[in-house]
């Protein structure tokens, strides 16, 4: 079953480019070494430049929990954290 996660994420502000570039490395990561990730895409507000949402489907819930673990991952972790204004919050889905 596909599984869909929306993640809302909110910048410290004027950290926005640094936050975009730096899903930018991670997204490559995703694209070129998870299989069981069909979408990963970040998108920012219109209305507010430090509030965006990141898209995301996964063949099922072994590819989301590789996800969680890939190393590109891990390891990006430590330099998007220090631009995150607020948790992120994270929602899961079941497509229907």
């Amino acid at each position: 079953m596909t599984i869909g996660v929306i993640a809302r994420v909110r910048v410290i502000a004027g950290k926005g480019p640094e936050f975009e570039a730096a899903f930018a490395e991670q997204a490559k990561g995703v694209w070129g070494s998870e299989p069981g990730n069909t979408l990963y895409q970040l998108v920012r507000s219109r209305e507010d430049e430090n509030s965006y949402v990141v898209m995301e489907l996964f063949a099922d819930d072994a590819a989301l929990d590789a996800h969680r673990a890939a190393p590109h991952m891990v390891a990006n972790r430590p330099r998007m954290a220090p631009l995150i204004a607020e948790r992120t919050v994270v929602e899961i889905y079941d497509a229907v």
